[in-house]
């Protein structure tokens, strides 16, 4: 399994300690640098070369989502799991438009930060379901939902999207549905197509959103 190197940003040294703490337990994971800002965020990647960066949603000065755009632009391989001390943050559908791979909630305990690990080096979404939960009702005020969200999608590519939003990984997802990791590769590009999704973050949080578990066109 491949070793995680962790970078972890947030303007709170005691929020950055608590994690570290807490990350140091976890087999294969490296806590390389920390951050308190979102310019020594990117001077941090410059330097330790993280493959994940660890970073609080709101901080003094630039916000995380500004530090992930610039992340994402200079080192596009690098994995951000945005942190947010509330559900509600308004600024989560921010962070996944500019790249963020998940989110959780700054009192998550080791085993979500497993959980969530796990799910970046899987290649899946790193969703706190809380948080999912708000972002949908966010999602939800600013705007009547389509009469068909899904109505582009082959009844394959619901099921594939559907899976996708539970945070499974390209392998699980072909193992429950009894296809090719490079057709499921194939069903998930041309869903974020489909849905001008940026990422698979974005298209999962939008099947959220539609509630897609319970959608049904009889497929």
């Amino acid at each position: 399994m491949k070793a995680l190197r962790l970078l972890l940003v947030d303007d709170h040294e005691v929020v950055r300690m608590g994690l570290r703490m807490l990350l140091e337990r976890i087999e294969d994971v490296e806590v390389v640098g920390e951050a308190g800002s979102a310019d020594e965020a990117v001077a941090a990647c410059e330097k330790y070369q993280p493959n994940v960066v660890i970073m609080d949603i709101r901080m003094r000065g630039s916000s995380g989502i500004d530090a992930c755009r610039t992340i994402m632009r200079r080192w596009p391989d690098t994995q951000v799991i945005m942190l947010t001390s509330y559900a509600n943050d308004e600024l989560i559908a921010d962070a996944i438009q500019a790249g963020a791979v998940g989110y959780v909630m700054k009192q998550v305990g080791t085993g979500e930060l497993m959980r969530a690990l796990d799910a970046v080096r899987q290649g899946a979404a790193a969703l706190d379901p809380a948080v999912t939960r708000h972002v949908l009702a966010m999602m939800r005020q600013q705007g009547a939902q389509a009469p068909d969200p899904f109505g582009e999608l082959t009844g394959r590519e619901v099921a594939v999207l559907r899976l996708l939003a539970e945070g499974k990984s390209n392998a699980q997802i072909a193992e429950a549905l009894v296809l090719s990791d490079k057709t499921v590769r194939n069903h998930i590009s041309t869903i974020l197509s489909k849905l001008h999704a940026a990422n698979r973050v974005e298209a999962a949080t939008f099947a959220v959103q539609h509630d897609i578990h319970n959608y049904s066109r009889g497929e």
